[in-house]
């Protein structure tokens, strides 16, 4: 079973800056795509970047109000994963999650247990 763990969380204030990490293991696919998603206190689970490996070139997306100041990567041969955040806004405090989507016929979706990021004003 895959299991993803989520580090980098913290306190920052408005402006600052933070790196998210997130490490999966047990991850034999060689077609998945990888996200962060992020959920505040009584709010839905929402999309923040993911990237979807492809031969002719990885495809890379951001929430609209992400753009241009988060950055998402990832290393393929440590399965690892990373959400650089600049310029972070206080409406961005939520529970940081990582998340892999395995594509194909064995198609699995898992989970990490998140990192709380905190942004004040």
């Amino acid at each position: 079973q895959v299991r993803l763990v989520e580090s980098g969380g913290g306190f920052v204030q408005a402006e600052d800056s933070l790196r998210l990490t997130c490490v999966a293991s047990g991850l034999r696919a060689s077609n998945y795509d990888m996200a962060w998603y992020r959920q505040a206190p009584g709010k839905e689970r929402e999309i923040v970047a993911s990237i979807r490996f492809s031969f002719r070139g990885d495809i890379i997306s951001y929430a609209d109000s992400e753009k241009g100041r988060f950055t998402i990567s990832s290393d393929s041969a440590t399965h690892t994963m990373y959400l650089q955040m600049s310029r972070m806004r206080p409406e961005e405090t939520a529970n940081y999650y990582c998340n892999v989507v395995v594509t194909g016929p064995d198609e699995s979706i898992c989970w990490g247990q998140g990192t709380q990021v905190t942004v004040s004003a």
